[in-house]
Formats: structure tokens, C-alpha cells, sequence
């Protein structure tokens, strides 16, 4: 039984650090009690789409920021 909680608490830690939320956690964990692993990995993967768009989204950001770094030395250097 302590195996089992032990289990279930890395489980849990290991879902939040990836960044899930209470809800998601909470499907991931009904299904763990069902053994439905089908719909484990269905959750898993839309938890890593998520992330992934982010990370695209915050990839645009830094592309920005780099164009503006790059005007402003354009200008220091005397281009234009």
C-alpha cells in the first residue's frame, strides 16, 4: 500500500513539473485507477502539444527581439 502512495505521489510531482494543471492531473490520475493507458497517453500528448506550442510561441518573441537587436546595431554602426 505505501509503494502504491509513493508511486502515486511521484506520479503527481512528476505531471506538475511537466507543467499540468490540477485538472489535467486529475484526468491523468482517474485514468491511472482505471488502467487506462490508452487515454493516459492521449492526455500525456496533449499536455506535450501544449508545451510545445509555447515553446513556438515564445521562439516568435525571441525572433522579434533579436530583429530589434539587430536594427539598433544597424544604427550604432551607421547603416540603416
Amino acid at each position: 500500500m505505501e509503494d502504491k502512495l509513493v508511486k502515486e505521489e511521484t506520479l503527481i510531482q512528476n505531471l506538475k513539473d511537466a507543467g499540468c494543471s490540477d485538472k489535467c492531473t486529475n484526468e491523468f490520475m482517474k485514468q491511472e485507477e482505471n488502467e487506462n493507458t490508452a487515454e493516459q497517453l492521449r492526455i500525456l500528448k496533449r499536455q506535450r502539444s501544449l508545451l510545445l506550442h509555447q515553446i513556438h510561441s515564445y521562439n516568435e518573441k525571441l525572433d522579434c527581439l533579436d530583429y530589434l537587436i539587430y536594427k539598433i546595431n544597424g544604427k550604432r554602426s551607421g547603416g540603416k
